[in-house]
């Protein structure tokens, strides 16, 4: 008599994962199962649209895949109408906008993994911090940037950081809008000087010590070149959300090569993105697909000597974007690199090889398994000797379930897996229907002007010259010819310019109401 064999525990395996991800909702395909080093196309790993505003986190070593699964994915939501942004530190994600190489290695990655491949480019937007390099400069007032996000980017202790705030409630109340840095520096000057002793001491807390180092932390970080980031016209994250004529989402790439040196500034200027959309965007509650996925890469930056309330206005950040339709997938080396807090809301993760080379790393790899379902799966021994193109994947059912944890081989990306050419992104930029809103650089009157008018009125007139009407201190004096003022038909007829619409974003208080600022510090609409 032969005895029936009972199931295969891979089998068991398998029919669990294939039916943990098994969805009728559209979907983004990662790849397939693997178990035993044996890809299963039958049992592919994939993400419900609807779960994607629930954040994510993609992880892993250096060199190990976390791009192109930032590409694969990027690529996916475009063809299915979602606007994507990608922050590219090294150059590489470019090659999204243009149609890859295919090859023997590309073809027998499809035919295992059982997802077509077809040479593929995407509508994609070229941005750079303040214009350094050849994409759209995406730049922000003082004023909107806060007191919160400057303080983490010049690196000022709590005390300083609070010091900086008591400058930014002066110059809101006192009608003086910070458009630039020449701007913030004028009031701190005003504040330290002779002349404003009155104001310093109005503000209590705040020292006229403290106010110097502040001022030379920031002519120190203006003299690195930082001021080409700040400025009008003033970035309208909108545009972060638009679609192609065709109905694929635009994939906003922010090119970040020319600021590697300044880690903490790009970080920091992610972070004044993400809370400049949850300011503007509407409550949606929960929806079929998300307006925006969000990559915010080499996360680990922002979280570095953050202050505990910074860490705290993160998380609720987080937590709270998701009913506007946005969702937010964290890039970095290791999980322990998010704060308990903020991972605990990262419902989709993709996991790449990690290293355990050190007793850190080691450390770091005991972490990252706890962080995971019960699984079949030998994960200490899998998370160290994962592929490089294969990843360990749970993410949220359409039921909000987390599903089981799968050893993925991922699809290749239909794009090209190296930087487009220079010539590509060119075209591109010149391309934009957007790159006027933001070519020009503004440079209106603001707090530099008015506080430069007011030590001109209070200083006496030569004796040998007829003395001139002295005007109130918040009158705007003579000075040098501008740019020419607008009158009151052309303002209507302009309305809609991102220039008019950053100088009432920046200029509550000239209109009298003093500034209302976010958990961020940042200007809020």
């Amino acid at each position: 008599m032969t005895e029936t064999p009972g199931p295969h525990p891979d089998n068991a395996q398998l029919d669990e994962i294939r039916d943990g991800y098994a969805s009728d909702e559209p979907v983004l395909k990662l790849g397939a199962t693997v178990i035993d080093g044996q890809a299963h196309a039958d049992a592919p790993v994939q993400i419900p649209l609807s779960v994607l505003n629930r954040h994510g986190l993609v992880a892993g070593a250096t060199g190990t895949g976390k791009t192109k699964t930032l590409q694969l994915m990027a690529e996916q939501l475009s063809e299915q109408g979602v606007p994507v942004f990608l922050a590219d530190l090294k150059g590489d994600l470019s090659g999204v906008a243009t149609p890859g190489e295919g090859g023997d290695k590309i073809t027998a990655r499809a035919t295992d993994v059982g997802m077509p491949w077809t040479a593929t480019g995407y509508p994609t937007e070229f941005f750079t911090l303040g214009g350094m390099g050849s994409g759209i400069a995406i730049r922000s007032t003082i004023t909107s940037f806060g007191p919160t996000l400057l303080s983490k980017v010049l690196r000022l202790n709590s005390t300083q950081e609070s010091s900086l705030g008591l400058i930014f409630h002066y110059a809101d109340k006192n009608g003086l809008a910070l458009l630039d840095l020449k701007d913030l520096r004028a009031v701190i000057s005003h504040l330290t000087s002779d002349e404003g002793k009155a104001d310093l001491k109005d503000l209590g807390g705040l020292s006229s010590a403290t106010a110097g180092v502040i001022l030379r932390n920031l002519i120190t970080f203006e003299d690195q070149g930082a001021a080409a980031f700040f400025g009008e016209p003033e970035f309208d994250t909108a545009d972060l959300l638009r679609t192609a004529p065709d109905g694929r989402g635009i994939i906003s790439c922010l090119e970040l090569p020319g600021v590697q040196d300044r880690p903490q500034l790009f970080s920091t200027f992610l972070m004044w993105l993400l809370a400049d959309l949850f300011h503007d965007l509407p409550e949606e509650g929960d929806v079929d697909r998300p307006k925006l996925v969000f990559f915010f890469d080499e996360a680990h930056l922002l979280f570095d000597d953050a202050s505990k309330p910074f860490l705290d206005a993160i998380e609720q950040t987080v937590r709270l974007i998701r009913s506007k339709g946005v969702g937010v997938f964290f890039v970095t080396q290791s999980p322990k690199d998010v704060p308990s807090g903020v991972l605990a809301q990262l419902g989709n993760r993709v996991q790449h090889a990690l290293r355990a080379f050190t007793p850190d790393d080691a450390k770091a790899l005991k972490a990252a398994i706890a962080t995971y379902p019960h699984t079949a799966y030998d994960m200490q021994k899998l998370l160290t000797s994962l592929g490089t193109g294969e990843a360990v994947v749970t993410v949220l059912s359409a039921k909000g379930v987390p599903t089981p944890v799968a050893w993925t081989r991922m699809k290749a990306p239909n794009s090209l897996m190296d930087p487009s050419s220079q010539a590509t992104i060119d075209g591109i930029v010149d391309a934009s229907q957007i790159k006027s809103k933001y070519a020009d650089v503004v440079d209106r009157e603001s707090a530099y002007e008015l506080l430069t008018q007011r030590l001109e009125a209070q200083t006496p007139p030569a004796a040998d010259a007829p003395a001139a009407p002295q005007a109130p201190a918040s009158a705007p004096a003579a000075k040098p010819p501008r740019a020419p003022k607008e009158e009151p038909n052309l303002i209507e007829q302009v309305a809609g310019s991102t220039a008019f619409k950053s100088m009432l974003r920046s200029a509550g208080t000239v209109l009298g109401r003093e500034i209302t600022r976010s958990l961020f510090g940042t200007r809020k609409r």
